[in-house]
């Protein structure tokens, strides 16, 4: 028996083992085991209601992990542990034993941080003044939870937010507004049901850390891009106060999204965490291993690299660090039942020194691993440090947010000089970028807009960011935002800015959703949610950021034009190609290629046309005749063909519907001139016709024979 101080009650403490690291109950005790290479002396700290602390010296070490198992210690008990050892900052050692440290690898945290300076300040007892880890029971009844695993041509991602998605639903009971629970409410199935989409990602639920600069500011860092918390649940968004409880909550969220038929993917912060620079917090990794969990300044170890822009990076070059990225993503996977992550500035993952390298050990690891490679895999392909803009140049097995779908497709509807051509590579799923890697069409995350940068009404109702509520007198968030006010900044009474605002919504809408590749839609984009052009709410916890959910209401219209825009392209495979077009350019013997390019007047495209730079119009034709690609039973997809005649400029255009050779009828399928996109009777068009498409309109053309 070893002793516990300075705690009055003696625990049995038996050697337990190294693996797996973090507290794990086994139904009778729980084996504690912590990583650290630079630690002289570690104990564990039993913390009690009170916030009285009993000292376990863990004396077992192997392979520079410090374990023991206790009997008897069980699911609620909260903990922490303190480091002995070197602290001289300018070598890059930075342990602390003041310092309570919370487990690299703890599944529920209890307690705040609040605005007290005992965490910053070296040799001050944070006790009380930062949270604890809490032993959770990891048993639940998952009944017959199945993934829905959709491939990515059937994916239609919705990027939401759990207390903004839920806070001011009215169907939602009060006690579960903002919380996990809240998400797996039926009111907001329903609402992703019936508006077509196949998946949730979730903004980051890693448990992460209001920024204390925030608090001062009476703000709150909402999004969560400060995560230290790598296997817990965010324990904000936990509807009961129970220690644990969001553990427990999140399975119940997941069972009850995969149940209707909806995949749960994740955004993850890997690439830094909330400690900050060497003037943040010492909460976790800085106290237990601060040059093994981080990139430092090679010359000058006082000093964090930065690629993140958050003041560290996580160092991928160390083999703790990566096995803990990899143990929390297995640990997502097969005990919280989640589909897939999106890795926040992916990028900064893949340096191996200061390159981007696609071939870098993260990427190995995953590549191998038989759980993770798996899963659906999304790269926010960019971080801010030199050279780390990486659109397309990820491994086979990912998929990217297309940022360079996001500025065509804005340049594109708001008229600004750009190549037809790279309008069209975008709108057929990007081969430029993802073909030559074996990757597919769905290789790309089509986007418009996302949580960062202004949501779709106010990318059609600012020209310029309005972020002074941040309290960072408008520097903060991207002043490059390709948007266009249609000639008003903000809200107008002018009828006629209205409408062509509301006309530019259903244009990007349907670009979105009509591309080759696998689109996703920001939560409230669906029916208009503004931020009244802040572009960077990461700090607004507030009306600013939740969902305004009496929109659904006032603004039917474009959800039922959402709705529609998303059901045309589940019914239609044409519209969510498994492979790239082949491109043949004209009609054989066998019949019209499975794409074709027409100016306005229904002549082929020519390289002249493709590169004018002030072209605003063209048809696509698509052909649903051979898609040739087998159906999920081997079977040959064949589908309706249709025309997509784009005109982005600022008058009427006459367009020519080509010959027999592609189709001798058409009906008007969807008209973005129209508040929900139908016609209010059916439009029919015949081959060689000429048909009358609004200034700013994409007008889509079904063939019916």
């Amino acid at each position: 028996m070893a002793p516990a101080t300075p705690g009055t009650t003696a625990l049995d403490v038996w050697p337990g083992t190294a693996y797996p690291l973090g507290a794990t109950y086994d139904g009778v005790g729980t084996n504690f085991s912590v990583f650290s290479e630079v630690a002289r002396r570690v104990e564990l700290c039993l913390i009690d209601e009170r916030q009285r602390e009993t000292r376990i010296p863990l004396d077992e070490v192997d392979g520079y992990v410090w374990h023991a198992y206790l009997p008897g210690v069980g699911p609620g008990q909260r903990y922490g542990f303190r480091v002995h050892g070197g602290f001289a900052p300018e070598k890059g050692l930075r342990c602390d034993p003041s310092k309570l440290l919370l487990d690299p690898y703890g599944k529920a945290f209890e307690g705040d941080f609040g605005t007290a300076s005992a965490p910053y300040n070296h040799g001050q007892n944070s006790l009380g003044h930062t949270m604890t880890g809490v032993v959770i029971n990891p048993y639940f009844d998952w009944a017959d939870d199945r993934a829905p695993r959709r491939p990515y041509h059937e994916t239609v991602i919705y990027e939401a937010h759990v207390k903004g998605m839920t806070f001011t639903h009215p169907a939602v009971p009060p006690e579960l507004r903002g919380t996990f629970s809240g998400m797996a409410h039926p009111a907001i199935i329903e609402h992703l049901l019936r508006l077509g989409v196949t998946a949730v990602e979730l903004m980051p639920v890693h448990q992460f850390l209001d920024d204390r600069i925030l608090l001062d500011r009476g703000l709150r860092n909402y999004w969560g891009y400060n995560s230290f918390g790598y296997l817990a649940p965010h324990r904000g968004y936990a509807a009961s106060d129970t220690p644990g409880a969001a553990v427990t909550e999140f399975k119940a969220m997941v069972r009850a999204l995969h149940a209707a038929g909806i995949e749960v993917i994740l955004d993850v912060v890997y690439n830094h965490t909330a400690e900050g620079n060497e003037f943040g917090p010492t909460i976790s990794f800085r106290g237990i291993d601060n040059a093994a969990y981080y990139r430092l300044v090679d010359d000058d170890p006082q000093h964090y690299m930065d690629y993140t822009g958050t003041g560290n990076s996580f160092n991928m070059r160390h083999p703790h660090a990566l096995q803990l990225i990899m143990d929390s993503l297995r640990y997502w996977i097969l005990e919280m039942h989640v589909d897939g992550f999106r890795f926040d500035l992916a990028a900064t993952l893949a340096r191996e020194l200061h390159d981007v390298d696609r071939l870098s050990t993260f990427f190995d690891l995953v590549h191998q691993d038989p759980v993770v490679s798996q899963v659906k895999l999304i790269a926010e392909p960019w971080d801010v440090g030199e050279g780390g803009y990486q659109v397309g140049n990820f491994p086979a097995a990912w998929t990217e947010w297309n940022g360079k779908y996001r500025d065509t497709v804005r340049d594109y509807w708001r008229g600004q000089p750009a190549t037809l051509g790279e309008f069209a590579s975008r709108l057929t799923g990007s081969s430029d970028l993802y073909e030559t890697t074996g990757r597919r069409p769905g290789a790309s995350i089509n986007f418009v807009t996302a949580h960062d940068g202004f949501t779709l009404a106010d990318l059609v109702s600012y020209n310029e960011k309005h972020n002074l509520a941040n309290g960072e007198d408008n520097r903060d968030g991207e002043s490059y935002n390709r948007s266009w006010n249609c000639g008003v900044e903000g809200p107008t009474d002018d009828p006629e800015v209205n409408a062509l605002r509301a006309r530019q919504t259903r244009n990007l809408l349907a670009t979105l959703m009509l591309s080759q590749g696998t689109p996703m839609l920001l939560h409230g984009d669906e029916f208009g949610r503004t931020q009244q052009g802040n572009n960077n709410v990461y700090c607004q916890d507030s009306p600013l950021s939740w969902m305004d959910w009496s929109l659904m209401d006032s603004n039917a219209e474009l959800l039922e034009f959402t709705r529609r825009t998303v059901a045309l392209r589940t019914a239609h495979p044409v519209f969510r190609r498994r492979r790239f077009f082949d491109g043949r350019p004209a009609p054989t013997a066998d019949g019209p290629g499975d794409i074709a390019w027409f100016t306005p007047g229904g002549a082929d495209m020519t390289d002249v046309d493709w590169e004018t730079g002030f072209g605003r119009s063209l048809t696509v034709y698509l052909n649903g005749d051979g898609i040739h690609e087998p159906g999920p039973r081997g079977e040959a997809i064949t589908d309706d063909s249709f025309l997509l005649c784009f005109n982005a400029h600022d008058q009427t255009l006459e367009f020519t519907v080509p010959g027999t050779a592609y189709g001798d009828s058409w009906m008007v399928a969807l008209d973005c001139s129209t508040a929900t996109g139908t016609p209010a009777v059916d439009v029919y068009h015949s081959a060689a016709a000429t048909v009358q498409v609004p200034a700013r309109c994409l007008l889509v053309l079904r063939r019916t024979a």
